[in-house]
């Protein structure tokens, strides 16, 4: 009777944390796609959203409620069932690493062992989702962007791996918890730079950021893979790039900046989440930084400093760092 009880009381947990995930996953996405424009119209010397509310802050949920109204039209070629399935291959697997990030030492909903590997394996349904769509659609544009981020990913992946193989050999786990607790004393940006440099690098292309967007590119590609999409569609492909870039930088938060660690604040028990919040959005910043101010390189270009450079240098690093451990 006492394990059928504690059965049920999980499963409500589970189920509000989920409900609570896909709730931030939504204020996410309008919050940042508002500072987005706004910052990219400052680093081009133009104001941004202006009309809607003050400084254009209602801008964003007006767009929202415009694409609800939209019509997925499906081109008469295209794939039906497919079509309709990749956006939800691109939104809800990517939403679920958030169940095992801790923002806080309590505020975690699952801690597991494999946590980091868990993420990561979530986060490569990315590509599974574009390249569905891309092949679905029927159209050159978007299956040229497909296969373009088919091998972008694969490529970028791997740096990805050995760079944070590096950290899991220091603490000897692949518990999100456990590598936040062996950063007490030093972050681990000051022990493995090399591997923060390299992930960083390599999270970029993996969530098809500028200047690595060659699956979207509109000077090439007019859309690339979401060409044909619109309405919700489109819009969960949206909301999917920015919680990959979410999880990309809580996973640089957690494995080089000391997670949820900081100056104490007179805020009990929400200061942990609010330093862990502060640094994932300054990362976040940082990639709309690099959007704006970097120009598109040609996609030789993207394959060759992957495999020209970010894997052999994180192969190197995770090399040293294992005799080091060793030793």
């Amino acid at each position: 009777m006492e394990s059928d009880v504690f059965t049920n009381a999980e499963t409500v947990r589970l189920v509000m944390a989920l409900v609570l995930v896909f709730g931030f996953v939504f204020v996410n996405a309008t919050v940042m796609t508002y500072l987005e424009r706004k910052l990219a119209a400052r680093f081009q010397g133009r104001l941004g959203p202006m009309e809607i509310g003050f400084q254009g802050i209602l801008q964003v949920p007006v767009d929202g409620i415009k694409l609800l109204a939209k019509q997925l039209m499906v081109p008469s070629d295209a794939s039906g069932f497919l079509f309709r399935l990749a956006p939800l291959i691109a939104f809800v697997p990517v939403s679920l690493p958030l169940l095992i990030i801790p923002f806080g030492p309590k505020l975690q909903v699952l801690d597991l062992d494999v946590g980091l590997l868990f993420i990561l394996s979530m986060a490569a349904f990315n590509t599974v989702a574009v390249f569905v769509a891309g092949w679905s659609s029927n159209n050159k544009y978007a299956m040229f962007g497909a296969l373009r981020s088919v091998a972008q990913n694969i490529s970028y992946e791997i740096p990805i791996l050995l760079s944070l193989l590096a950290v899991a050999l220091i603490v000897n786990s692949f518990s999100m918890q456990q590598i936040v607790f062996a950063q007490q004393s030093c972050w681990f940006i000051l022990v493995q730079p090399i591997a923060f440099l390299i992930y960083f690098i390599s999270g970029l292309a993996e969530t098809n950021r500028a200047p690595f967007d060659l699956p979207e590119a509109e000077s090439e590609l007019t859309a690339g893979y979401h060409t044909e999409y619109s309405g919700m569609g489109f819009s969960m492909f949206f909301i999917a790039e920015y919680t990959n870039m979410f999880i990309v930088c809580s996973i640089a938060t957690v494995l080089f900046f000391g997670g949820w660690r900081g100056v104490p604040l007179p805020f009990g028990d929400y200061t942990h989440a609010l330093w862990f919040l502060g640094k994932v959005y300054f990362l976040m910043f940082v990639m709309i930084w690099c959007r704006w101010t970097f120009p598109r390189v040609r996609f030789d270009q993207l394959m060759n400093l992957a495999w020209k450079y970010l894997i052999p240098f994180s192969l190197l690093n995770l090399l040293i760092t294992a005799a080091v451990v060793s030793l």
